[in-house]
């Protein structure tokens, strides 16, 4: 039983997408128009948030939860850390998405174990603790997840029996027609036969 998600063969947007994968494209439509607004929300209000805090904050807080804070997210990263494994060891295509969430959190972790240590004698053993632990890791795991998307694309890339190699990840639509996707593609190398010409 083939199990593969097939690619729309029409060239188009991500309504033709919806029709080709059997979703009710205008479903697709409205769900995408719900998320971006409330994307566009939380953007907005972020930025408020940080306007108020930077003028309102003040400089130094004590908390009665500071273990409680750090020993939770210390344990969050563990299971987000051993879930990595796990799918790694499992070959689960979910590894990518838990190597991404996982060098996530090591960067929060570098990051705030420098800013709260600020003017302490402890800020060097947070320093390089980031330097050579923590944000090695973190760019190890992101480029391990980036490059395992890669590979699946360019399997799938082939299986469609597309010409040469697939675009940058930046360039291709969430959901692609191999067509749509090829013809940058072709048209650049009948440009480039036009220029030697």
């Amino acid at each position: 039983m083939d199990t593969a998600v097939k690619a729309p063969t029409q060239p188009g947007s991500l309504l033709d997408a919806a029709r080709e994968l059997s979703t009710h494209p205008e479903r697709v439509k409205r769900l995408r128009a719900r998320f971006l607004a409330v994307l566009v929300a939380c953007c907005a209000g972020l930025g408020a948030w940080i306007v108020y805090l930077a003028f309102s904050m003040p400089t130094g807080y004590q908390s009665k939860a500071w273990s409680a804070a750090w020993v939770g997210f210390d344990i969050l990263l563990l299971l987000a850390l051993t879930g990595t494994v796990v799918a790694a060891m499992l070959g689960r295509q979910i590894v990518v998405m838990l190597a991404v969430f996982t060098a996530t959190l090591l960067l929060c972790d570098a990051w705030f174990d420098i800013v709260l240590d600020w003017g302490t004698s402890d800020v060097w053993l947070s320093v390089a603790s980031a330097v050579f632990i923590e944000v090695p890791l973190a760019l190890f795991l992101l480029f391990r997840a980036r490059r395992l998307v890669r590979v699946a694309l360019q399997r799938r890339w082939r299986e469609l029996g597309l010409p040469g190699d697939p675009p940058a990840l930046y360039r291709i639509p969430l959901f692609y027609a191999g067509e749509a996707v090829a013809e940058p593609a072709a048209a650049a190398a009948t440009s480039d036969t036009a220029l030697s010409d």
